[in-house]
């Protein structure tokens, strides 16, 4: 029988031994991290095997990488998405904690008592155990309290995949410009040559001042400088691309890119109905009622802790040999509420619910500021847009007249070169105000956060890559 219960005793320590985590060093090294964000690359077979997952395919070397496509990739890649989904996995793991129930202890205090009369062994071994027992639904509040704050956090990241939705865009935008704008200045800038080239032949005969020919050569200088800016804005638009990505640099070379978005500017994004959505549904407004709900869990959990919780405390005394000293007891432990009923507590948690109230006005008048921002920038950009066009038309009808006049003999090649240099200036306020309307059309699209721009299958996918991290230790 002793053996039995030895045995037992083993077998019970055994399980509990089993059941620990265990604590499993992982170091971070600098150097290594950094080498393997370097190997980053376009043709990564988990980035292959991820695009495939949610129906793309990568593009062939000789194909180009489009908005949805890079998308995608900095949902693989960017690391404030992995650092979103971590938080979120903790917020999970604190649910875990939250729905624990306290453990009972075990007590044993073994006593030497050699004054005891005709006792064969002096030694008492007095053997109690505390099971607490929580009361008031606290453990319900504790609960509530932490699922609220996961549902803050998977908001939290989906705000932060929209972010990176918004830079990917933004920067692939910037490179669609610099490149374009570059081009133009070039035409340009071969249009104002040819301008000085006239007029320099004119002053050498006679015909026109230095000052007119000085004016048409800075107007060129003016016009290389830019194309040189340009150039170097292209460069900084491919290391701002590769970033938002979080890819290195090196990972783009020789890669092409889709700009075809930048030339649709949608209406559906500026209806009623979807802004209304957007007022109930984006992230931070989202984030911020949820963090609102966490405060009032916590709320009724500091009100539910003035009432005590039930301590349990069974005990047993044994003394060997010594008939009929063996006892039983019963012990009920409960704190006193006599010196403070928690008022500290409440009041801090009852200040902390008007805060988070108060943060969810502000973020949601916030939200609607930025939403009636962004459309009326880009309702007077698409407006600037149509201006633009009708000017660049205006200026290639006078052209193409001056062209007809010349071989009429009526007009001289300067009267073309102007033309020309007109014509080519306003390509470019028309490429301005189209880089305008597609950067204003960007913050409406982050304002919005609708499904119309961003399919609720790709923001699943940003979600959930990577979610399979263990939370083991």
């Amino acid at each position: 029988m002793k053996r039995t219960k030895h045995f037992c005793l083993i077998v019970l320590a055994s399980a509990l031994l089993a059941s620990c985590a265990t604590y499993h060093p992982r170091p971070i090294s600098p150097a290594t991290t950094a080498t393997a964000f370097n190997a980053r690359s376009l043709d990564d077979p988990g980035l292959l095997a991820f695009l495939q997952t949610n129906g793309v395919a990568a593009p062939a070397r000789s194909d180009a990488w489009d908005l949805k496509t890079l998308t995608l990739t900095a949902f693989f890649y960017e690391p404030s998405l992995a650092e979103a989904r971590a938080q979120l996995l903790a917020a999970r793991a604190a649910e875990i904690t939250a729905g624990q129930r306290p453990n009972p202890s075990l007590s044993v205090t073994p006593g030497y008592d050699s004054q005891i009369p005709g006792a064969p062994s002096p030694w008492i071994v007095p053997v109690s155990m505390d099971w607490p027992i929580e009361t008031d639904g606290k453990r319900g509040d504790r609960v509530a309290r932490a699922r609220a704050l996961s549902e803050a956090a998977r908001w939290d990241l989906i705000a932060a995949v929209w972010r990176v939705r918004g830079q990917v865009r933004a920067a692939l935008l910037n490179v669609f410009a610099a490149r374009e704008t570059a081009a133009l200045l070039e035409a340009g800038e071969t249009a104002q040559s040819n301008v000085v080239r006239l007029l320099t032949g004119q002053f050498e005969a006679g015909n026109v001042s230095s000052y007119e020919v000085t004016q048409a050569q800075i107007g060129l200088d003016t016009t290389r400088l830019a194309r040189q800016a340009a150039i170097g804005q292209y460069q900084q638009a491919r290391v701002q691309l590769a970033s938002a990505i979080g890819l290195p640099l090196r990972a783009l070379a020789g890669a092409k890119f889709s700009m075809a978005p930048f030339n649709r500017f949608p209406r559906q994004l500026t209806r009623p109905d979807v802004r209304r959505r957007a007022l109930l549904a984006r992230a931070d407004v989202r984030a911020a009622l949820a963090q609102y709900a966490a405060s009032q869990a916590a709320l009724k959990l500091e009100i539910a802790n003035q009432y005590p919780d039930i301590h349990l405390g069974p005990g047993y005394s044994w003394n060997s040999g010594s008939a009929g000293d063996n006892e039983w007891d019963l012990g009920l432990t409960l704190t006193l509420p006599i010196l403070n009923q928690n008022q500290g507590a409440i009041a801090d948690a009852r200040a902390r619910r008007a805060v988070a109230a108060a943060h969810f006005l502000a973020v949601q008048a916030a939200a609607i500021g930025q939403i009636d921002s962004a459309l009326a920038g880009y309702r007077a950009a698409l407006e600037q847009v149509t201006t633009a066009t009708a000017l660049l038309a205006n200026l290639r009808k006078q052209l193409d007249s001056i062209k007809a006049q010349a071989l009429a003999g009526e007009a001289g090649p300067l009267e073309v070169a102007n033309a020309r240099v007109a014509f080519d200036s306003g390509s470019r306020d028309q490429l301005n105000a189209l880089i305008q309307a597609q950067q204003a059309l960007g913050l409406l699209e982050d304002a919005m956060q609708s499904p119309l721009t961003l399919k609720p299958a790709a923001l699943r996918a940003a979600q959930t890559h990577f979610s399979k991290i263990s939370m083991n230790p």
